[in-house]
């Protein structure tokens, strides 16, 4: 997959080449996307708000879990003095306890996974975007991913511009309140 969009890209490359006139002098650029996954503060804020989404019920889970293994210490500490059904009801409250953990963590999986698959779906467009708008206002000729390119010379590197451009942009943003306040 990779060396297709390497070689597409390359495709493209040499496409764009044969096309601009012999005088022009072709502009390229290449952007780090994952730096700016990593350091856009659009990038932080999405992180923050999953953080502060999701937090309190992964704290939950983890008192549940700690429960849960309090109750299998004991079992195992204090079943051979327990009565037959004493310990018949502590496994069943042990089982049934850890039933209930792994479905709420399996709910609580799934719907984080899903809620951040759709903030970076998201994140990802406003990356995608300002990298064009940038391309665009540098009036560059083409812009590469760095992610697919085997090397390139850093002077064609524009990710810190693409990132400047996204900290004004978060600096021009209104604040908005959290949900609920």
């Amino acid at each position: 997959m990779k060396r297709s969009l390497m070689l597409a890209g390359l495709g493209l490359l040499a496409a764009v080449a044969a096309v601009v006139p012999a005088h022009a002098e072709l502009k390229v650029g290449v952007v780090n996307f994952n730096r700016l996954m990593d350091e856009s503060p659009q990038a932080k804020s999405v992180s923050e708000a999953l953080n502060s989404e999701f937090s309190p019920r992964q704290k939950e889970l983890q008192v549940q879990q700690a429960a849960l293994k309090g109750k299998e210490e004991r079992l195992q500490k204090d079943g051979a003095t327990m009565s037959a059904d004493q310990r018949a009801k502590a496994e069943k409250e042990l089982r049934d306890g850890s039933r209930d953990f792994q479905q709420k963590a399996n709910d609580f999986q799934e719907e984080a996974t899903a809620r951040q698959n759709a903030e970076l779906s998201k994140l990802q467009k406003i990356l995608v975007e300002e990298a064009h708008a940038y391309a665009q206002a540098q009036k560059f000729d083409l812009v590469l991913v760095s992610t697919n390119l085997i090397y390139f010379n850093s002077a064609f590197d524009i990710t810190s511009g693409v990132l400047g451009a996204l900290q004004s942009r978060a600096a021009a943003a209104p604040k908005t309140p959290a949900p609920g306040k």
